[in-house]
């Protein structure tokens, strides 16, 4: 069920998927939106409730004038008091990623556990790619044709307008965030808490064997790493191993 808040003045939208699981709240990473949760919460159900937000220049919610690191955890953190929830489990994939460890670096009360999929501590993006994207086609075919190899994981963030078919995603609003997003954020992973399992597609071109081997070991004892065959888009690539690997973990969690 698609729902709307308000945030200073903007309003953001959510995917509720139902069910009287326990939640977790999922964030998507850069060129997608909540939908791109949906086939992991019917992975996950009924024992887990997956909340996933459309985030700032994403999907049904608002552009904004900053997409900078404060912001997408402010967001997190307005979203999570809107939902009227204790501590929870949070999973977030890429820009997701980051905004998920860096919330619960800062609220570490609010976390019970945290799932990142394949992004560093350390971030650097060339945002050309973003750029270059077409603008816009004549039909979802054509844009598809467009993008080239990477069209499948933008399926869920296409979108027809009057002139055309584009995305639910800003490109210079991704290419805003993307520029925010890189830096050096050791000190806000290494301030986590909550058990953490760090997810890598082993032919990711985003995160190295040696960075994720590295982010476990500055917190050793309090992250684990689970490396699947696929790309940088671990839950599209291997959506059953990723479903598998996130329950695994989970419920171990809830166990203890």
């Amino acid at each position: 069920m698609r729902e709307f808040f308000t945030a200073e003045q903007r309003r953001l939208s959510f995917l509720d998927f139902g069910g009287s699981g326990l939640p977790v709240l999922a964030f998507h990473g850069n060129f997608n939106e909540a939908a791109v949760f949906a086939p992991l919460a019917r992975a996950l159900a009924p024992r887990w409730r997956v909340i996933a937000l459309d985030q700032r220049g994403h999907g049904e919610s608002d552009r904004a004038e900053s997409y900078g690191r404060a912001d997408f955890v402010a967001d997190i953190a307005a979203f999570h008091r809107h939902l009227g929830l204790g501590p929870v489990a949070i999973l977030g994939h890429s820009l997701g990623g980051v905004n998920a460890y860096q919330y619960a670096a800062r609220h570490t009360d609010r976390v019970t556990s945290l799932i990142v999929e394949d992004v560093g501590a350390v971030v650097d993006i060339d945002p050309t790619y973003t750029a270059r994207l077409p603008r816009r086609a004549p039909s979802r075919e054509a844009l598809a044709e467009a993008i080239g190899w990477t069209a499948p994981y933008f399926e869920c963030s296409l979108r027809q307008f009057d002139d055309g078919w584009g995305y639910s995603f800003g490109i210079d609003d991704t290419v805003l965030t993307q520029k925010a997003l890189t830096g050096d954020h050791w000190s806000d992973w290494e301030s986590v808490t909550c058990p953490t399992l760090l997810i890598r597609g082993t032919d990711s071109e985003v995160l190295t064997q040696d960075h994720a081997q590295e982010m476990i070991a500055r917190r050793a004892g309090r992250a684990q790493l689970a490396e699947i065959p696929a790309g940088h888009v671990v839950h599209h690539d291997a959506p059953a191993q990723f479903a598998a690997a996130v329950r695994a973990f989970l419920s171990a969690r809830t166990a203890a």
